[in-house]
């Protein structure tokens, strides 16, 4: 039964993977759209060979690491760092009876300006808050995060982001 073409996943998709955050993106070189936010389901398929145990990869720590991950963008607000339509930066908040406030984010696009609290801000390495972008920064830190644990992802990597039910974006690698 050698010529057998078998393939395995894990697939994780687990309430704790989900994350509330704030964003807002642009659409088009002279359109961005209003701040608001989702609830974020993230899930992860692992596809590979079994070990020597019968697992293509532990479930229990590929959920741990994915939950570090999630919880880091957890209510927050997201912002691109990449965005070549937005102006990212940070300052220290506004000085009331002689004492500096909280460090602020302010984000421009065009004639528009926000004004975020930095502590509440995730400043991504991103174009932009996307879906699609989100499954790429995701699956890349778990990547790491795997490897560093001492168990890197050997076979195909699947990330998938819904941000409102039935409404996702699907990043995948597979390792050449």
């Amino acid at each position: 039964m050698n010529d057998i073409n078998e393939r395995f996943t894990v697939r994780l998709r687990k309430a704790v993977h989900v994350f509330s955050a704030g964003h807002f993106i642009t659409l088009t070189d002279d359109l961005c759209e209003a701040v608001h936010g989702h609830n974020w389901l993230v899930g992860a398929d692992v596809e590979g060979r079994p070990d020597a145990h019968g697992m293509v990869v532990d479930f229990i720590m590929l959920r741990d690491l994915l939950s570090q991950i999630v919880s880091r963008l957890d209510h927050s607000m997201l912002l691109p760092t990449q965005n070549r339509l937005l102006h990212v930066s940070t300052a220290a908040g506004p000085v009331v009876d002689g004492v500096a406030g909280p460090a602020e984010v302010t984000v421009r696009f065009q004639n528009r300006r926000w004004v975020f609290p930095a502590d509440e801000c995730r400043l991504l390495p991103l174009e932009n808050t996307t879906a699609e972008w989100l499954a790429r920064w995701i699956g890349r830190e778990l990547q790491g995060a795997m490897a560093a644990a001492g168990r890197p992802i050997t076979g195909c990597l699947r990330i998938e982001v819904d941000e409102c039910l039935g409404q996702s974006a699907v990043w995948e690698v597979t390792p050449r």
